[in-house]
């Protein structure tokens, strides 16, 4: 977050499905809604069972070029089996012509001396870390020595699946002609992503030969590793793939509506989900950084009642989140008392939560931390009075998930130009949404009812949050009724 004072009007980026009305799609006609029932997953149960390599299934019979016949290269090679399986049977039903499987597999390691080193694509692959699709030949490569084995260590092995499944829907998009060299590259990259989040749909449904995912952790580790990533510094000219809150849309496109969903992209849907959100740090000293104090936290009281205004208004506490309340719960570091209508924060507790402490080193961080995961939950914590005020229930899936989307609102307002100083000094800035996202994904705490309890998908909470950004207040009250 950030100051508003002295700042130009911010130029858009990272927001949701847009020109969706209330985030649901046609699908061969039949409507989809992923809010209808809080328990489900884009229509699918929530499961809690194994994710990753069925035990019993058969190796693939494919072959790597200058694989070592290791692990991680069989783990590659099944994937690749298993996404090939699904394009084969999906490809006739959305594209013209026939499918044709990727011509050649290469596997290298990035820690192979110079003179070990092979090429792909034309390039070496001397200290190459990477995975990627080579339109030039038609093949896929991967490095097996570094980078696929820290995406399992951190994110399990369906994450090395995700990649594979990306890179594959690249072959995808040449094979069908969808986009051309002069398409800008962040459509490809969001395309790769929307496919990839399609198989994972079919994981999910039990169809793929070699692996399983369940809807909670599993889902919530691959939606994981897709934030870690992403596009850290909108600045870059080098950020082509989009921010974590882009590329979580994209898989999630696919993931409910499938390949069709994910034909629809191009640079005008993109632009139309970029709203007008922040997309660079250009003039903010603090890069998106701004300290949890309790002045500033005035500052956001002040915004929430402006954006949602309610008749019985919180009183606010900063001396601690522990309550003593009849009909509510402590829940570190911000807690909701109903009875006394109170919001009770732990200050120092609540700015370790919103303490960016990412490595610049760490190229995969599990967490993508920040002052806004921190006001986020200071946030939800006002969706549980506004939600009071309405009569709502305070208990249960769907009181977490509209308290979710009531933070989307307010995050989506606070990026709005030209609010008033006296409605709160405070504005949201770039990477705030990345997260609040990763926030979501990890513990769920701003999707949580009066006794802290959320849902268990991850993909769910993160959907409630971004149907707020986008739809506003009157979707969250419908959507979660």
């Amino acid at each position: 977050m950030r100051q508003r004072r002295g700042i130009a009007v911010i130029i858009a980026v990272l927001c949701a499905v847009a020109a969706l009305a209330g985030c649901t799609r046609s699908v061969d006609g039949r409507a989809v809604s992923i809010y209808d029932d809080p328990f489900k997953v884009a229509g699918l149960p929530t499961t809690s069972g194994p994710s990753g390599p069925r035990p019993d299934a058969p190796d693939s019979s494919l072959t790597a070029r200058n694989g070592d016949g290791g692990d991680v290269d069989q783990l590659a090679l099944n994937a690749v089996e298993d996404i090939q399986t699904y394009w084969a049977a999906e490809y006739p039903n959305e594209f013209d012509g026939e499918f044709e499987p990727v011509d050649k597999l290469i596997s290298w390691s990035a820690k192979a001396s110079k003179n070990d080193s092979v090429e792909f694509c034309t390039e070496t692959t001397y200290r190459l870390v990477n995975a990627a699709y080579c339109r030039l030949d038609n093949s896929i490569g991967w490095d097996r020595s570094l980078l696929l084995p820290t995406m399992e260590e951190t994110f399990g092995k369906m994450s090395v699946v995700m990649v594979l499944a990306h890179e594959y829907g690249h072959a995808i998009q040449t094979m069908s002609k969808i986009v051309g060299r002069k398409d800008p590259v962040i459509v490809k990259e969001q395309q790769a992503d929307c496919f990839a989040g399609a198989f994972m749909r079919h994981v999910a449904e039990g169809k793929s030969e070699h692996f399983t995912i369940n809807t909670s952790d599993g889902l919530n580790s691959v939606l994981a590793a897709t934030v870690a990533i992403r596009d850290s510094d909108p600045d870059d000219p080098e950020s082509v793939h989009g921010s974590a809150f882009e590329r979580v849309t994209a898989v999630q496109i696919g993931f409910t509506d499938g390949p069709k969903g994910c034909k629809a992209i191009d640079m005008g849907e993109i632009e139309q989900r970029r709203g007008d959100l922040p997309q660079s740090f250009e003039g903010d000293s603090g890069r998106g950084e701004y300290p949890i104090t309790k002045e500033n936290l005035i500052e956001l009281t002040k915004a929430l009642a402006a954006i949602l205004p309610i008749d019985a208004g919180p009183t606010y506490s900063y001396g601690g989140a522990t309550v003593d309340c009849t009909n509510g719960t402590t829940t570190e570091p911000v807690s909701y008392c109903p009875a006394s209508n109170t919001i009770a924060t732990d200050i120092p507790g609540l700015a370790e939560r919103g303490t960016s402490d990412t490595d610049p080193d760490d190229p995969l961080p599990v967490k993508v931390t920040g002052d806004y995961n921190g006001y986020v939950v200071f946030i939800a914590r006002y969706a549980l009075a506004v939600q009071r005020d309405h009569g709502q229930q305070l208990v249960g899936a769907k009181t977490g998930l509209r308290s979710a989307c009531l933070s989307g609102v307010v995050t989506g307002k606070l990026a709005e130009p030209g609010r008033p100083s006296s409605e709160g000094d405070i504005t949201l800035a770039a990477g705030d949404l990345d997260e609040a996202v990763s926030g979501l994904l990890t513990d769920g705490l701003a999707a949580s009812d009066i006794k802290g309890q959320t849902v268990p998908s991850g993909f769910a909470r993160v959907d409630a949050f971004r149907a707020g950004v986008l739809n506003g207040e009157t979707t969250c009250m419908s959507r979660y009724s």
